[in-house]
Formats: structure tokens, C-alpha cells, sequence
């Protein structure tokens, strides 16, 4: 784990000295007026979803600075609350709802935790509209279940289930295409034990299962941290399936893992790598290693025209790698928030602002969200059949596939956003 330890003391350090938690952001040139807070859990200091969660927070920085720079909301300056979370433990979690309870916040803005019910039933007690991107259907069942109690809380993108169920499709449509000619029918599932990367197993499971045009031949279990890939790999190589999904989650695990693989693949197989990639660490990581390989999210950046002027903004603000994800999701919460905020007129009325959230989507960076549903998530694109999914692109949230083209991240799917096509792996022959 000495990589994982050196990439998140980096993350920590590039928070800035003057971050101390909890703190409250200082504005530039605000205008006057009772601030407007916005609470930020932010892990600072845990083993994991550091990256995620400074993306998230410049997303929120940068949102910020625009709005203030442009008058404020309702005469009155943004500032944001920040506190550290441990994404893994329901105690941090519900500790640092409460913390933003405590501050008075009027919204709460948040990546992602995995213990999401102890943090929905926390911010139940206060009320305020609690805004993240989970992507978790356990979160959001728990709302369809109970959408009086949990009405305040909005998932902003498609839950993880469409992560499943949309894997076979993508393998349908490169082999369709002709970029992809499959060695063998067998999919290799390589699963971590967190409920979350439990979920996506399932599903894509049995969505490939109920297509039948490929078949799970293996399902190998792995624990979080993985200190040496060479057991999995030399399973892979045992089982020799002509697709690979490697269901984990940490980006600093996930470059070692493309190290090693490059240095001994199983020939010919196309090797997705669930999520992780997106964090600006992999690529810094994983080097030249990393090219050939494909990876996808359901929340991220598009590179359309409004995508790429958002991205070129953020990397004047914040040079260096930028993560494709959490950066636009926290961009654009901040900036929906402002429209509930005038539109109401008074954002310390948290039914208002919720119900006006609810009632009028909002196209950000990162595509469109309509929350208006039992799930109170954004609906999936493309349409997988399976809720709640979007016939049209603009409609819902694209889940983007990408392969590592020369170092960069490129779009290869759906056909709708993407920007270049599947390309042959350095592996295969």
C-alpha cells in the first residue's frame, strides 16, 4: 500500500495549509450579505476517496468563485463548509452530517460515502436538501421506500446497477462494430468484497446471463487493500477470457494492476477496469502501462462543446491531471443549487428548495438530471431496460466507456458522446 499511502498524502497536501477541519472557504471578492453555506464532507485523512473528494471540492471551488464573481446569490455570497469524512465508516459519515447540522449549512453537496443510510438518516434529522452522487441503489430504495423521511436527499447520477447492466451491451457494440473480434464467448469477473462492487457483479451477471451472447466463466474474489496482483493474474491467464472486468475501485490498486498485467497479459482479452480510473492519480500511476485499457462511469464529464469549456476552466484553475468525474458532479450541483435558491427566494426554506429541485431538471457538464422519479436518481443512458433508464442522450445521464489512448482518456461509447472508437490493445496481436 506504500502507493496508495504516497498518492494520498499528495491529494491531502494539494487541499492547501489552510484547510483545516471543519473549515469555511474565504471567498475573494464576495458580495455582501448572510453568507449562503454549502456543507462539502471531504475526506481528508482517510485510506481512500481522497481523490474523489478534492474533484469534488474544486468542482464546488470553482462553481463558487463563479457565482460570487458574478454577484452572489440573491445579493448574498457563497461560501462552503468543509468537513472531513471517512467514506467507509457510518460513524464519520453520520459525524460529518451532523457537523454540517451544527454549521447551519442550507445544502449539502457530497461525492459519495459508502455507508449512504447512516449519512440519509443524519441529514434527516436537519432537512436541508443533501445533494450527492452515490450512485447506490440501496440509497436510493431506501427513498422509494420511505420519500417522506428521505424527500431532501437527490442522487445525481444513475445508481451502480446500470454499471452491470450495461457491460454486455458494450461488448455487443464493439464486436458489432468491428473493432473487437472476441478470442472466445467467456467473461472473467474479478470482484471486491464492498457491497458496492458486490452490486455491479450481480447485475452484470445476470445481464450477461440474459442476453446470451457471452458467459460468466469465472468469478474470482479479491480484498481491499491488494498488496500483489500476481494470483489474479495468473488466474485470468488459467481462465484466458476473451473479456476481463475487474470490479474494484481504488485507483492506486488499479495502476499497479495495469503494470503487471502489461508486463505479463493474457493475450487478446479485453480488460475493463470498473471506475477507478477516473481519478487523476491512475494515470500518474499507471504511465504508459495504462494505455489499452477501458473503463467507464456513470457520472462524468462529457466532451461536448459545454464539457470541454467546463474542463478548460477547470484545468486554468487547478493544472495538473484532472479526474473526469467528481470535478463536473460538484460543479454542477453548486450551480443547480443557486437556480433553487432565486427561484425560491429563500434558501432557508429546505422544502421549497427540494420541492423545486424535484420539479425542474437541470443540464450540467456531466449531462442531464431528472430526479423527478420513484429512486428521486438520474436516469441512465443509454436505455438498458432496466430503471430508470433514458431513451434520448439529452433525457438522462450518458454512462461513458473509455480507453486509455496514449496516455489520454478517450470517449469510445455510446456512439452519441463519443469521441474516438475502440482501439487495439499493446497486448493484442
Amino acid at each position: 500500500m506504500a502507493k496508495l499511502e504516497l498518492t494520498r498524502r499528495s491529494v491531502v497536501t494539494g487541499i492547501g495549509t489552510a484547510v483545516a477541519m471543519p473549515w469555511i472557504s474565504r471567498a475573494g471578492a464576495a458580495p455582501k450579505g448572510e453568507p449562503i453555506l454549502l456543507g462539502v464532507p471531504t475526506s481528508q485523512t482517510a485510506a481512500a476517496g481522497v481523490a474523489d473528494d478534492l474533484d469534488h471540492l474544486n468542482g464546488t471551488t470553482l462553481a463558487m468563485e463563479e457565482i460570487n464573481a458574478a454577484g452572489g446569490i440573491l445579493g448574498r455570497p457563497l461560501k462552503l463548509f468543509v468537513t472531513d469524512v471517512d467514506k467507509l465508516s457510518p460513524e464519520s459519515c453520520q459525524q460529518a452530517i451532523a457537523a454540517c447540522a451544527d454549521a447551519k449549512v442550507h445544502a449539502i453537496s457530497n461525492a459519495f460515502v459508502f455507508a449512504p443510510i447512516p449519512a440519509m438518516d443524519e441529514s434527516a434529522k436537519y432537512g436541508c436538501p443533501y445533494l450527492q452522487g452515490n450512485t447506490q441503489r440501496a440509497a436510493t430504495e431506501a427513498f422509494k421506500s420511505n420519500s417522506k423521511k428521505y424527500s431532501h436527499v437527490f442522487q445525481t447520477d444513475p445508481s451502480e446497477v446500470h454499471y452491470g447492466h450495461t457491460y454486455p451491451l458494450w461488448l455487443e457494440h464493439e464486436e458489432k462494430r468491428g473493432v473487437w473480434k472476441p478470442k472466445n464467448r467467456k467473461v472473467h469477473i474479478v470482484q471486491e468484497q464492498v457491497a458496492y462492487c458486490q452490486t455491479i457483479s450481480k447485475a452484470a451477471q445476470e445481464a450477461i446471463k440474459k442476453r446470451g451472447k457471452f458467459e460468466v466463466a469465472a468469478v474470482t474474489d479479491i480484498q481491499f487493500p491488494v498488496q500483489d496482483w500476481s494470483p489474479v493474474i495468473q488466474k485470468l491467464k488459467e481462465v484466458d477470457a476473451g473479456a476481463i472486468m475487474i470490479d474494484h475501485w481504488v485507483a492506486a490498486e488499479y495502476a499497479a494492476f495495469c503494470k503487471q498485467f502489461a508486463a505479463d497479459p493474457v493475450k487478446n482479452s479485453l480488460v475493463y477496469l470498473q471506475y477507478g480510473p477516473s481519478q487523476p492519480e491512475f494515470l500518474e500511476l499507471a504511465g504508459a502501462s495504462a494505455n489499452g485499457f477501458c473503463w467507464s462511469t456513470v457520472l462524468g464529464v462529457y466532451a461536448d462543446e459545454r464539457g470541454k469549456g467546463f474542463r478548460k476552466k477547470y484545468q486554468a484553475r487547478f493544472p495538473g491531471t484532472m479526474g473526469l468525474v467528481y470535478t463536473g458532479n460538484g460543479y454542477d450541483i453548486a450551480h443547480w443549487l443557486k437556480l433553487a435558491w432565486e427561484a425560491v427566494g429563500k434558501p432557508e426554506d429546505f422544502k421549497a428548495v427540494c420541492d423545486w429541485i424535484r420539479l425542474h431538471p437541470y443540464r450540467g457538464v456531466c449531462g442531464y438530471m431528472d430526479l423527478n422519479n420513484d429512486y428521486q436518481e438520474a436516469a441512465h443512458f443509454p436505455d438498458d431496460g432496466n430503471p430508470i433508464s433514458a431513451l434520448e442522450l439529452e433525457k438522462g445521464m450518458s454512462q461513458l466507456y473509455v480507453q486509455v489512448q496514449s496516455g489520454q482518456h478517450k470517449i469510445v461509447f455510446p456512439n452519441e458522446i463519443s469521441e474516438s472508437q475502440l482501439q487495439p490493445a499493446p497486448w493484442w496481436t
